[in-house]
């Protein structure tokens, strides 16, 4: 991506405030590794980031919670410690985003809320150890 448009820098902007600038510097570097994956990442900052997650009408933190659910319904568990970090970020609890879990168990199943808490009981420690 040669020219950035208004809404990848949008995006761009909604993707460092999600992330903390450790986590954003280790995915940025990550990403240019590869040049599929820095245009992946690119298309994903302006139409995912800079469009949806830049829209009026729901705030950040809600926006997190929704990308929680949405990955505990569809069994999307590297997706969920993303968004589980972001959602951590954005305040969020984890008690929280437990009984989250919890309540989703009668609509979506336990298999896959009993995968969503594993996964979240290694973000949750890892972000704990990363906050000492």
């Amino acid at each position: 991506m040669s020219e950035k448009s208004e809404l990848y820098k949008k995006g761009l902007e909604m993707r460092k405030n999600l992330r903390s600038d450790a986590e954003f510097n280790k995915n940025a570097s990550e990403y240019a590794e590869d040049p599929v994956s820095q245009e992946f990442i690119d298309v994903v900052t302006e139409t995912v980031f800079g469009a949806l997650w830049s829209r009026p009408g729901l705030d950040v933190k809600t926006r997190t919670l929704i990308c929680v659910v949405s990955d505990i319904a569809t069994g999307r568990s590297p997706e969920l410690e993303i968004h589980l970090r972001f959602a951590l970020r954005q305040g969020w609890t984890e008690k929280e985003l437990t009984e989250t879990m919890f309540h989703m168990s009668g609509y979506v199943g336990v298999p896959l809320v009993r995968e969503a808490t594993f996964v979240a009981k290694k973000v949750f420690a890892e972000v704990r150890a990363e906050k000492a």
